[in-house]
């Protein structure tokens, strides 16, 4: 069966290691809250660097794709790891709500000196450029980004 690719969004922020595949990049993780599964970044490294590929690069936005997408991380955890894929148990997809910018950015924001975002600057964000800002700001190890994908996003004065 041959699955229809397109090609994936890298940020520049993410450059120090997208070439390598070695962590997980932002839309890899998109597509795996949009089909509630969590990759644990032990099982993402036992994946071979073309499935790795694949994983970027395979659409997820249709049920159909989504439920594709799914089965297909399921396969390759239990490959690789021997056991079943986790599942979100939900989803605060927070990057979704264009109402108000999510409180934790704003921390973030404050924690790295840049500027607070407007509910017009976070509006005029693509999808994928919230969800990065948000998972940055939760993420631990990788909130040393936060400050490269404000930049990157045109955020920063």
């Amino acid at each position: 069966m041959k699955i229809e690719t397109i090609a994936p969004i890298f940020f520049d922020f993410e450059n120090d290691f997208v070439e390598s595949l070695r962590c997980i990049p932002m839309i890899v993780r998109y597509k795996l809250d949009s089909c509630g599964i969590k990759l644990k970044l032990p099982e993402w490294v036992k994946i071979s660097g073309e499935e790795k590929t694949q994983l970027a690069y395979l659409p997820c936005y249709l049920d159909s794709e989504i439920d594709c997408y799914a089965e297909f991380v399921k396969k390759l955890v239990w490959k690789y790891a021997s056991h079943e894929a986790s599942l979100l148990a939900s989803v605060e997809d927070c990057w979704n709500n264009l109402h108000e910018v999510p409180e934790e950015v704003q921390a973030k924001a404050v924690e790295w000196n840049c500027p607070a975002l407007k509910q017009k600057q976070w509006i005029e964000l693509e999808i994928l450029q919230r969800f990065a800002l948000v998972k940055l700001s939760r993420s631990g190890h990788e909130g040393k980004n936060f400050p490269s994908a404000m930049q990157e996003f045109g955020l920063m004065r």
